[in-house]
């Protein structure tokens, strides 16, 4: 079952990267675009929406804040929230409560233009449990979350996995094109975090919708040189403004490799 899945999701990555139209970029030579990171989840609040600028390949990896922006976020069923400037470019709910199933639309207003996203949070898919399995080849271990997708196809998943309480950087993937109503079997593969005896693991599921499925896909070929041309991810934020909106669910689990 795992040689099925694994096949799986390589040829749905073929599939996608095959109909992404990509964007080439000339890094030392773009005007400062506006980043949004925002998300909202069925756990408890608050909610954080981050905006940033972007800067030249050549500079310095600050990226600077936007401040004074207005944020809101609302709901399809009537309930809407302005966020609070908790900090330089971070702003944050106070009273908003995430739902599976409610589709959930962002609007910024920052340095005198408007940006706008919808996504919609999927029903809940737990995370039953982690699974240790020693990898031979490269003398660590590889944690497999399991979970139970369900039947009818059209469910993505987004997994986090902390080492020791340190977030691993890449975010791992999955979706039932090929593998609908199946046990996951699928392990993280973490080509930069070695997992070894006495290590903490944690892993946080996300259930998501496809647009943000799209986006982190997309980055995952920017940052492994897959689209053969730096380029820009595929961002659910309208005019042209780079990062996401990412209404999910959350479960997580911990596991001590013994």
């Amino acid at each position: 079952m795992k040689k099925f899945i694994l096949f799986s999701v390589i040829a749905s990555a073929i599939l996608i990267s095959s109909c992404q139209k990509v964007i080439e970029l000339d890094l030392n030579s773009q005007d400062p675009q506006i980043v949004i990171e925002a998300n909202i989840s069925d756990q408890p609040g608050p909610y954080t929406v981050r905006i940033s600028k972007t800067v030249n390949f050549s500079e310095t990896n600050v990226f600077p804040a936007v401040n004074g922006a207005t944020v809101i976020i609302s709901d399809n069923v009537g309930n809407t929230e302005t966020l609070v400037e908790t900090s330089p470019g971070i702003y944050q709910t106070v009273t908003t409560q995430g739902v599976p199933g409610r589709t959930y639309f962002l609007n910024v207003a920052a340095e005198n233009k408007n940006y706008t996203a919808q996504s919609t949070m999927p029903s809940l898919v737990t995370l039953d449990s982690l699974l240790i399995e020693q990898n031979a080849f490269f003398g660590s271990y590889l944690v497999i979350p399991l979970f139970q997708d369900p039947a009818g196809k059209g469910d993505y998943y987004r997994c986090l996995q902390t080492i020791n309480s340190v977030r691993v950087t890449e975010s791992f993937l999955y979706n039932d094109d090929f593998s609908d109503g199946l046990i996951n079997g699928q392990p993280i593969l973490n080509f930069t975090d070695s997992i070894v005896t006495g290590d903490t693991v944690s892993v946080e599921l996300q259930c998501i919708d496809k647009p943000v499925y799209l986006y982190f896909f997309s980055m995952l070929q920017t940052t492994t040189g897959q689209t053969g041309a730096p380029a820009n991810p595929v961002s659910n934020i309208s005019n042209n403004a780079l990062g996401y909106f990412n209404a999910h669910t959350s479960r997580r689990k911990e596991v001590i490799i013994p």
